[in-house]
């Protein structure tokens, strides 16, 4: 833990130094081939980052910050595309550069990440679902195995959330209008609605300038689709590599190929009038597809060599520490209030 203390701030000084120079860089250069070339020597370095951290989730989380948005945002920035913009005040760049975080304009009607009392209550009680759950795990052996994958998918859904949205706080304590992680993945009504408007939209919103707009401009939509699933799969791979260390075996990529497919169908058979969602039987067969795809090529590369216990592992410990903090912290609370209070005669 102390040894991944020092890393993380190890971490942190490198990408605010690289970050000050791709803003500093992109402000002289005009967006192009030269532009890129100028920031190329950031980009393997963002690769190499989250090797820094022995920890799986400071590893997975630092690789899905950096070795994928934060690459794909400067792959963006050299054209003059994404998020990212030489002209933003610099805590802004920063924040928008190394955090899973999409700046709105303050005008803009859609729905903003902020410190509000819902939002908090929300994150509250998925803070202790999520501790229910890794509480739910020492009984992992009695479970049927559908069970298991099943709560590893609700684990998934629970730590990114929370995550995600600890990484953004810092943005939102700046001022800033963010979009939010997700909007209620489980209500679904298909596909299209699930990957595209629901789960981890930050993810949707940089393959969407970076993939889909450029192949869908030259090869029309189902091409687009298929090339963003594809990269979204590449990418994935690329994760659980950092997260198991072990050779990609494809089954990530095959999962969102298949995915991408039966988007492409679904857009075609409503275009063509063949199918209109409703969500009493569409919001539980996108959901079930979702999981029963998930259980045969989504989970098995990254339970196959024992990771997931050494993630469990982490969790229980992160959890002992955070008890133990507040146990400490209500301890420190009660003795300055008795030293405090009058005394009683």
């Amino acid at each position: 833990m102390e040894g991944d203390l020092g890393s993380l701030a190890k971490v942190s000084l490198l990408v605010a130094a690289s970050m000050t120079y791709v803003r500093f860089a992109s402000s002289k250069i005009r967006p192009g081939k030269i532009r890129l070339l100028t920031l190329l020597p950031v980009l393997p370095l963002l690769l190499y980052l989250p090797w820094s951290f022995s920890s799986i989730h400071l590893r997975g989380i630092c690789a899905f910050f950096l070795a994928w948005l934060g690459l794909f945002k400067l792959l963006l920035l050299a054209f003059g595309l994404g998020p990212l913009s030489p002209s933003l005040p610099f805590l802004h760049f920063l924040s928008s550069a190394s955090l899973p975080v999409k700046l709105l304009p303050s005008s803009k009607s859609k729905p903003s990440f902020s410190l509000s009392g819902h939002r908090l209550l929300s994150s509250a009680v998925k803070a202790l679902l999520f501790a229910a759950l890794i509480k739910l795990y020492r009984y992992r052996d009695d479970f049927h195995q559908y069970l298991l994958l099943s709560l590893c998918c609700c684990h998934i859904y629970l730590a990114l959330d929370l995550v995600l949205a600890s990484a953004a706080a810092p943005a939102a304590i700046l001022g800033l209008e963010l979009e939010p992680q997700f909007d209620a993945p489980f209500r679904a009504v298909s596909l299209q609605d699930f990957w595209g408007h629901r789960w981890n939209l930050m993810v949707s919103a940089i393959l969407r300038p970076s993939v889909y707009h450029p192949v869908h401009a030259r090869c029309g939509t189902a091409a687009g689709i298929l090339a963003t699933f594809l990269v979204s799969g590449l990418m994935h791979e690329v994760m659980a590599y950092y997260i198991t260390s072990a050779a990609p075996t494809g089954e990530m990529t095959a999962f969102f190929v298949l995915h991408g497919l039966c988007t492409v169908a679904e857009v075609w058979a409503r275009k063509a009038g063949l199918w209109r969602p409703n969500p009493v039987l569409s919001v539980p067969i996108t959901i079930g597809f979702v999981f029963v795809t998930a259980f045969w090529l989504f989970f098995p590369p990254l339970l196959r060599r024992g990771e997931f216990e050494l993630v469990l592992a982490e969790c229980v410990a992160a959890m002992g520490f955070l008890d133990d903090a507040g146990r400490a912290l209500v301890g420190w609370i009660g003795l300055i209030r008795n030293r405090t209070e009058p005394a009683v005669w």
